[in-house]
């Protein structure tokens, strides 16, 4: 699922666990918040693909949270709850839930819930969007951020490194040629091919800054990719 990040929004620590072991066993990123305030807090700052949002927690309801993230975006929401109470379910889904599950659930139904929500919804955001690791790429607005120890940091680039480092993470194991980077990134340029390499050693040395290594190894007698097969 190109390693999602996934807030899973939970009162209570041992399912919060269970659900967080499950989803990083399937390849995805997870960040926890305990009441709703936090949660809040977490969208703000990482802008998560999808939460799992319980609906009774501390400070801020499950349904006050989901309002909310209803008036600033449209992150998939997949709600949590205990009741079964069809005005709850149905009041979460008018707010904006994309699904929900009920307590007690299998961890692996939730897993499967993710991942059909975020194919269904992923469509809308496809060609916006990439990220890979910790590198999140936004085409539209031409930015790009780097994300860790839950700590969301904007990278500062040129406008011909911010096209480099979009254009190479769509295929972030591939291998480019310095000649294709130069026609792809800087097609109004006259700059010589060997200025795709101070590009890159300054993307490379950003990055570094940011804790971020082995990005855009060289690949002898080609160019560079993003990076190295894991």
């Amino acid at each position: 699922m190109d390693n999602s990040l996934v807030l899973i929004v939970e009162d209570e620590p041992a399912i919060a666990q269970i659900l967080e072991a499950y989803l990083l066993r399937d390849g995805f990123r997870t960040v926890r918040a305990g009441d709703g305030e936090i949660a809040l807090q977490h969208h703000a700052h990482l802008k998560p693909d999808l939460v799992l949002l319980d609906v009774r927690l501390p400070k801020l309801d499950g349904f006050d949270v989901l309002a909310r993230l209803r008036q600033t975006g449209s992150t998939p929401v997949i709600m949590v709850t205990a009741i079964a109470d069809d005005i709850d379910r149905l009041s979460g889904l008018r707010l904006g839930a994309d699904d929900y599950v009920v307590k007690p659930f299998n961890p692996q139904e939730v897993v499967a819930r993710v991942k059909a929500v975020l194919r269904r919804t992923r469509g809308e955001h496809a060609n916006v969007i990439k990220r890979f690791g910790t590198i999140e790429v936004d085409f539209t607005s031409y930015t790009a951020f780097v994300t860790s120890n839950e700590r969301r940091t904007h990278l500062s680039l040129t406008l011909s490194e911010f096209r480099i480092l979009a254009y190479m993470i769509r295929h972030p194991t591939q291998a480019f040629a310095r000649a294709d980077i130069l026609d792809a990134c800087l097609p109004e340029s006259d700059a010589l091919v060997r200025t795709v390499d101070t590009h890159i050693s300054n993307l490379r040395r950003k990055l570094e800054e940011l804790g971020q290594n082995g990005f855009f190894p060289a690949v002898r007698g080609i160019g560079y990719r993003f990076s190295d097969p894991r």
